[in-house]
């Protein structure tokens, strides 16, 4: 382009922008400047829809001038811009392929401010942009739109839920979808409804709805995607609301300590201010209630239906074209949705018997697929053969360490789900393999014992069972459980308090002269009215700073009459048991406890209905509370495996019953400590693990260093005598030196001068 017309464009450039903040100051002096823009405006106009195709740097410079000055000022004039929405609209829809990069994007961008100007609402803006998206060819446009579309949804869901908004967009994805199920164009709904998932502006069942469409497509691609929504949707939205939540805090104290010794500004005094209403913003939202973000999995409408058409269409389809990447990610939703919503499938399990082979590709994540998909309502006969198969193919003396690690743990996995499809002759063999010499093998046949040693101990030998397992069965806790059965639910730890209400209840008696084995009214009503009032008094001491938890061990008590003994024991702070010194009250106290343990074995074996006839108070679940952490922290004692047996083993089932409902079960899980059996590690693998292992190390400090870098985090600034330390020797030198040359009568002076200081209380004395 000629020097001359460069330099013509970049002064009419200007003059434009101009233009521009003047009309914005004072729209009505400049309507007749603005009119004649409009006109040179309709004129480029038809020149342009003459000839679409032709290049004219000039004209084209022109043109996108006049297209962002007429944009930026509509507002002020819409009455004679009313027609200028539509014009961008049919440009873009009739040329959008063959129209200059630069002057398509700032048509796209002339629209965008509209919108923002609220010339045109968000569902024209966004039913012009769609079928260019799905449509257009050039890859510069499509990320452009996507990007544009995007924003303006975010935008138009900031201040609050634009629902009718949503419903058109999500219908217009939805058609998508469905209008070519073999078409890529749906991949386009895939992300949009992944970016909005991921921003938690669309969690509703609308969003899964698109997602299970685009699971079921035809296209590769698209099913890839819609799949891997299900997969890994969720965790981007934790990882999302994590990066939002882990802003950095703002440290008032710091801030107001550094804004008070540092030099008074206005900056300064802005930035305190900020902060301080970012720091009550946080503090309003820590108070609202955090809204049910449900996962994608648990909002499908019919996820048997949804299951079945997947396992059919990709899996057992000869006719699929999915590799085997795709495959396996179908398989793993299709087993996650198994195991969360308890469906059954009877071809699943034998899907899996020709890949339950050591030299299949993948074949950890076969296991854990399979694992994945078992739960308690799965017909053991249907299972007994790919565990049989398992057990024939990967556990074997000839076998590798860690393919006979992998078969063992993927056997364990099931069982955890389903202990009925394990048979009493290949349980005491799979048992054997726990004196391997192999780690892995070992420790994987050591898990699977220790489960049924909690979840069914008839099945083992005598010998086996442990001593959980022997007791278990004597008191008629651990039995076999029948298929179809559910555990009732109930509050766990209920029958603890119940327990130790009825010891409470007895010792009150005791003290009173009572017999303790006589229970009415009143001590019901008591014992309500005691409850109250142990709360009121929990509340006025506020203790947040958390306590001992007294646990009880399993030697004898030693009870000593020496005052000395007594001094040495730690002071508790519960109720102190001081009993009665009569004859008949130590007596009525020795039958009462003797026969305190037969009362709780019996109420053991039946349900506890303390919830059921009583309101609990909050001091019956802050008691609730103490008594379940004291007896979880017993079990894992030493030698009290008796003692805590039954709730211990409770515990396990239900642990056990509830496991990865909502976890996804990985190959890591399966192929478990198979490391270990490779043998020894190479120098390039000791090097790289143990670099991982220092990224999670602290660096080594001294207790001098790691407190000057706290008080530098505190905002804390340091004294007059770390300061001294830090000085330019040569500044104290002549210090030094005329110290040094006092006489013995300056010095003395010079030592009275610093007592009369002291005795006056400082340089500044105490006036």
């Amino acid at each position: 382009m000629p020097k001359r017309k460069l330099a013509a464009l970049e002064k009419v450039d200007a003059d434009l922008t101009n233009l521009q903040y003047k009309v914005k100051r004072d729209p009505a002096s400049y309507r007749s400047e603005f009119l004649d823009q409009w006109l040179q405006y309709q004129n480029q106009r038809e020149i342009f829809l003459a000839n679409p195709t032709s290049t004219h740097d000039s004209s084209a410079t022109s043109f996108k001038d006049l297209l962002e000055f007429i944009a930026h000022v509509s507002d002020c004039y819409k009455s004679e811009t009313k027609d200028f929405p539509q014009h961008l609209i049919e440009i873009l829809n009739a040329h959008h392929d063959s129209l200059e990069p630069e002057l398509r994007e700032k048509i796209v961008g002339s629209l965008v401010l509209l919108r923002k100007r609220d010339i045109i609402d968000s569902n024209t803006l966004l039913h012009c942009l769609f079928p260019i998206l799905s449509s257009t060819s050039s890859k510069t446009l499509r990320a452009l739109l996507l990007q544009k579309i995007l924003s303006d949804l975010r935008n138009s869901n900031s201040k609050s839920t634009n629902h009718k908004l949503n419903r058109n967009v999500q219908t217009l994805l939805h058609n998508l979808v469905l209008a070519d199920r073999t078409s890529p164009k749906a991949l386009w709904a895939v992300k949009v409804t992944r970016e909005m998932w991921k921003r938690q502006i669309w969690t509703d069942a609308k969003a899964v709805e698109i997602m299970k469409e685009c699971a079921l497509a035809d296209n590769e691609k698209v099913v890839a995607g819609g799949v891997r929504f299900f997969l890994g949707g969720d965790r981007e939205r934790e990882e999302q609301e994590e990066d939002s939540e882990s802003d950095e805090e703002i440290d008032m104290q710091r801030l107001r300590h550094q804004v008070g010794i540092n030099k008074k500004s206005k900056k300064a005094d802005r930035g305190l201010k900020k902060a301080a209403a970012t720091v009550k913003r946080k503090e309003k939202k820590k108070g609202q209630p955090h809204p049910l973000n449900f996962s994608a999995l648990h909002l499908l409408h019919n996820p048997q239906g949804f299951a079945e058409e997947l396992f059919q269409k990709h899996l057992q389809a000869a006719k699929s074209r999915l590799n085997l990447e795709h495959k396996l990610q179908v398989l793993q939703l299709v087993s996650r949705l198994i195991g969360l919503h308890k469906l059954i499938i009877v071809p699943f399990y034998s899907y899996f018997l020709k890949f339950l082979k050591p030299k299949q590709p993948s074949v950890t994540t076969f296991l854990a697929c399979l694992a994945q998909g078992t739960h308690s309502q799965v017909p053991p006969d249907e299972l007994e053969k790919p565990i049989q198969t398992i057990a024939n193919e990967f556990v074997s003396e000839a076998a590798a360490g860690e393919v006979a690690a992998s078969g063992l743990n993927a056997i364990r996995e099931i069982c955890v789900r389903q202990p009925l499809a394990m048979n009493e002759t290949l349980l005491h063999d799979l048992i054997m393999y726990r004196k391997s010499k192999d780690k892995g093998v070992m420790m994987a046949s050591r898990g699977l014992l220790g489960l049924y040693r909690q979840m069914n101990p008839e099945m083992l030998k005598s010998r086996d069972r442990g001593r959980d397992g022997v007791l278990g069965l004597k008191t008629g806790e651990l039995k076999q459980q029948r298929y179809g059965e559910e555990a009732t639910g109930e509050i766990e730890g209920l029958d603890l308090l119940e327990k130790w209400k009825e010891e409470e209840r007895r010792r009150r008696r005791i003290e009173k002269g009572l017999d303790p084995d006589i229970s009415g009214q009143e001590d019901s009503e008591e014992d309500e009215e005691a409850a109250w009032n142990a709360w009121n008094v929990e509340e006025e001491d506020s203790d947040d700073s958390g306590g001992w938890i007294n646990v009880e061990s399993d030697d004898e008590i030693n009870i000593s009459d020496s005052d000395d003994d007594e001094a040495s024991k730690p002071q508790s702070k519960k109720v102190k048991f001081d009993l009665p010194t009569t004859d008949d009250k130590e007596n009525a106290f020795a039958k009462a406890t003797s026969e305190v343990p037969s009362t709780t074995a019996s109420t053991t074996t039946s349900k506890s209905k303390l919830a059921t006839t009583r309101i609990l108070t909050p001091a019956d679940l802050a008691k609730l509370h103490e008594l379940r952490t004291t007896t979880s922290i017993s079990s894992q004692l030493p030698g009290s495996h008796a003692k805590h047996h039954q709730t211990a083993a409770a515990a396990a089932r239900q642990t056990h019953s509830q496991r990865h409902i909502d976890d996804e079960l990985t190959a890591e899980t399966i192929t478990g400590l198979a490391h270990l059996s490779a043998g020894k590690l190479t120098k390039e693998e000791k090097a790289a693990l143990l670099a991982e292992h220092k990224k999670d190390r602290s660096e080594h400090k001294s207790k001098a260093e790691r407190k000057k870098q706290r008080k530098v985090e505190q905002g804390k600034s340091t004294t007059n005598k770390e300061k001294a330390r830090k000085k330019n020797f040569m500044m104290t030198l002549g210090k030094a030196k005329k110290k040094g040359k006092r006489s013995l009568v300056e010095h003395q002076k010079v030592l009275k001068m610093h007592s009369d200081r002291g005795k006056r209380g400082g340089k500044r004395g105490n006036y």
